[in-house]
């Protein structure tokens, strides 16, 4: 996709685009389509494209890394007050504390050890952003997450050992798996855990995971474009 891809008059229509489908999705579900919310995935893409979302009326956004997030979003968060940052990648123990200071929603909690990790600095600064667990659903090796059989135990084990909130899950089905299976097992589990929360979805399956229950669904490429390769 071409550079233009990112400009002022481009993304303001992609956004307009994206929130039509997810009304159109969330009626076709026989929900309210105030109970989804859009996450613009931000990652790799440069401030500017991100001051045009704010200016088109975006407030919540997603980064996968916390170091690209760090050298993006102080000055952004600065001039807009209002902007809600998700953390939709893997967390390492050793940037926890970045984490906590910047992000308003960390969607990736996935391991005991992170678990201790955020309590103790939520505990020492008095900041807590909201948690989900990340739930592989689809087993992969490769990829973060509880598996499903775990999820129970784990988010047990957060909130009772180490006093923390969860307040959803998250997943990112096999990239060459039909999705809707993913969708429904994420859901079944929260519905089990007395969750309220789910993201899931992105750019080419977010229609389906709405109709599964999704309220939060991922979206950067079919906002900002092919994303822009990082020095």
């Amino acid at each position: 996709m071409s550079p233009e891809s990112h400009s002022a008059a481009e993304i303001p229509e992609r956004l307009r685009q994206v929130k039509e489908e997810i009304v159109l999705a969330a009626e076709a579900a026989g929900r309210k389509p105030s109970t989804v919310e859009l996450v613009a995935v931000t990652k790799t893409m440069p401030a500017a494209a991100v001051e045009d979302a704010i200016e088109a009326g975006q407030l919540i956004f997603g980064e996968n890394r916390v170091q690209e997030a760090q050298a993006k979003w102080p000055a952004l968060k600065a001039l807009h007050a209002n902007l809600e940052l998700h953390l939709i990648g893997p967390l390492q123990t050793n940037k926890v504390r970045e984490a906590v200071a910047l992000f308003d929603v960390i969607e990736t909690l996935d391991r005991p050890k992170l678990a201790r990790a955020l309590a103790e600095e939520m505990k020492r600064t008095g900041m807590r952003p909201r948690l989900f667990v990340q739930v592989n659903t689809g087993e992969e090796p490769q990829k973060a997450g509880i598996v499903p059989e775990e999820t129970a135990d784990f988010v047990a084990l957060c909130r009772d050992t180490f006093g923390l909130v969860v307040d959803g899950l998250m997943c990112i089905p096999p990239f060459d798996e039909e999705p809707s299976m993913h969708f429904a097992l994420l859901a079944k589990l929260a519905k089990e855990l007395g969750l309220d929360e789910l993201s899931m979805g992105m750019s080419g399956d977010f229609e389906k995971a709405i109709a599964f229950g999704a309220t939060y669904v991922r979206v950067g490429t079919a906002i900002f474009g092919t994303r822009v390769l990082l020095d």
